[in-house]
């Protein structure tokens, strides 16, 4: 079958020299500069010929693995009815990242985010037997939210393509089976797509269920940062670390708490800097870690309301805003302001200690501790005076949280939570991929039941996967550009080869035109400079550099001796090739035996 030639002189493309001003992250820079994208409006890009293609590529190398585990392809609006939405409580607990519209009837709607409730009414709608299932359907479509801060290009955008796919179980043990062929076939679609990536432990945040995994291209540029284990397999975003808590211990024989003055002491560094100038521990000096630091934060509800939150962790860790947004979702998350702290008189900014908080405490305001403070463990504290500490608090003894909560940062060189010996290393990442057991929280809010084979109605069980293909674009230039351009892997590249007639000659021109036609001849797809008149070579070598097709061939000066230059653009290694054998030398290349 014949492949098109795509010429870059009626090609819609124009590469620019500068990167542009909004660009913060290389993949951004290039995908502009190299033709593949313009931005349309914050967060917002029109996909170019040279971008789509590499979309279309992405995508149907999930289609070819989605349908080869037997997954079935289904489309939804991207328009969709308030009702389903406010039956899970989803229409709420977005928030304003919600698109809300209305048509001209007053009828709400909204542009969908995800589409969980769709996927779950209509199965209820056509299945009824637990004889249809399982069954996994997908789709591959546009999404939108109101991302607050929408960056770094595609990688967080406020519009994006998501290929959303839903296994339906009539159990729990079919619910396994259906994840791990999910997972299986990620790991095969990821593999195909070319770049390096991890698969992590998760989080479910504001989806529920149990099992979670992500799979992140590994960039430094990436929001996520995940932890490797240096003994063990252990693997986890850092929002997914559970910290392993130390047994209670003992506190007989500690002092009974008492307050102390600790004049102009309201930052860690100056406590214990105080504590070892006036009162010396004769074991050893006193640190950071021997603190309990009490951070106020601000819960932000989906319904528009607020709560205060106050959060103990070691005086050596501070709170990781992420993390612990991680584990509140859908709520947000905010440090605690001076008009906010004006609210609450019982508290004394810099000195905020356990007595007054929780329910029981004067200001009423919920605790949650890092799991590190168990009962028995012994801190240097607030008082909740001005230039007043409070020492040989113990916890269990002299204090109770309301709870504990993963806030605290994780740090490089933390034990791992899953084995003995081994120790956190930390990385950053872009999340590709997202599987999630999520359970009946969705078949109980919308009612899909099926009879199982006793006659017996009983809810259904659901696992929900995520790819992003705008995204993966992003990250897979992440992965693989280079100082002078993209370089795209084969199996997503816009063309098989970038053909370049580089001279002013008839004869270049013409060698290259038949060597085009010779490769499209063979299925091959071919990308050709044939820009004649005012456009240099030294021009045409830059744009091949960085468009990034992964074969340069290159028809020039080397014609006069009947050759033509093979370039591989990862590499950068080039061969010269008789012209007569061009052709068959680029095929085995591109599609090598």
């Amino acid at each position: 079958m014949t492949a098109r030639i795509l010429r870059m002189s009626s090609l819609f493309v124009r590469t620019l020299r500068d990167d542009p001003n909004d660009a913060e992250v290389p993949s951004h820079r290039l995908l502009v500069r190299a033709g593949y994208i313009r931005r349309t409006s914050p967060g917002m890009y029109t996909w170019l010929p040279l971008g789509l293609r590499v979309l279309r590529r992405i995508e149907q190398v999930i289609r070819d693995e989605m349908d080869a585990m037997g997954a079935q392809e289904l489309l939804f609006p991207a328009l969709l009815p308030k009702e389903p939405y406010e039956a899970t409580n989803r229409w709420t607990e977005y928030g304003d990242a919600l698109f809300r519209v209305q048509d001209r009837k007053g009828a709400d709607y909204l542009l969908g985010p995800t589409h969980e409730e769709m996927f779950t009414l209509v199965v209820k709608d056509l299945y009824s037997s637990y004889k249809d299932l399982p069954l996994s359907i997908y789709q591959i479509q546009t999404k939108y939210r109101d991302e607050a801060r929408p960056r770094a290009g595609l990688l967080r955008g406020r519009e994006f393509v998501m290929k959303d796919s839903y296994s339906f179980d009539v159990d729990d043990a079919g619910l396994e089976a259906s994840y791990q062929r999910h997972r299986d076939a990620y790991i095969r679609i990821f593999d195909r797509l070319g770049f390096e990536y991890v698969i992590v432990k998760a989080t479910s945040g504001a989806m529920g269920g149990s099992a979670s995994e992500e799979f992140l291209a590994k960039a430094e540029v990436g929001e996520d940062t995940y932890v490797r284990c240096s003994d063990c397999d252990y693997a986890a975003n850092v929002e997914a670390v559970a910290v392993r808590a130390p047994e209670p211990v003992s506190h007989d024989g500690v002092p009974a708490a008492h307050a102390e003055a600790t004049p102009d002491t309201p930052t860690i560094e100056t406590l214990v800097d105080h504590l070892n100038a006036h009162f010396p521990r004769e074991d050893r000096p006193w640190g950071a870690a021997d603190t309990l630091k009490n951070v106020m934060v601000v819960l932000r509800h989906p319904d528009g309301s607020t709560e205060p939150l106050a959060i103990g962790v070691p005086g050596d860790r501070e709170i990781d805003l992420k993390r612990l947004g991680g584990q509140l979702e859908p709520i947000e998350v905010e440090p605690m302001d001076e008009v906010e702290m004006k609210k609450h008189p019982a508290l004394v900014k810099g000195y905020i200690g356990p007595g007054v908080l929780g329910e029981e405490g004067e200001s009423g305001i919920r605790f949650l501790v890092d799991p590190r403070v168990v009962d028995g463990t012994r801190w240097v504290t607030g008082a909740n005076v001005a230039g007043s500490h409070v020492v040989d608090l113990v916890a269990g003894r002299d204090f109770t949280p309301d709870g504990t909560i993963e806030a605290a940062e994780v740090r490089e060189g933390d034990e791992c939570p899953n084995c003995a010996e081994g120790t956190l290393h930390a990385a950053r990442g872009i999340e590709m991929g997202h599987i999630f057991q999520l359970g009946r929280k969705y078949a109980e809010a919308l009612g899909l039941q099926v009879l199982d084979e006793n006659g017996k109605l009983v809810t259904v069980t659901m696992g929900s996967y995520g790819i992003g293909p705008s995204r993966a674009v992003a990250a897979i230039a992440e992965n693989t550009l280079d100082e002078i351009g993209l370089c795209w892997p084969r199996e997503v590249a816009p063309a098989d080869v970038h053909v370049v007639a580089a001279g002013k000659d008839e004869a270049v021109f013409a060698a290259a035109e038949q060597l085009a036609a010779d490769l499209a001849a063979q299925g091959i797809e071919v990308l050709y400079d044939d820009r004649a008149g005012k456009v240099s070579p030294g021009v045409k070598f830059k744009d091949a550099e960085l468009i990034g097709v992964p074969t340069i061939v290159t028809v020039g000066r080397g014609l006069a001796d009947g050759t033509v230059e093979v370039r591989d653009r990862a590499s950068g290694d080039r061969t010269e090739v008789p012209v007569s054998e061009a052709a068959a030398h680029v095929a085995a290349v591109v599609r090598p035996a």
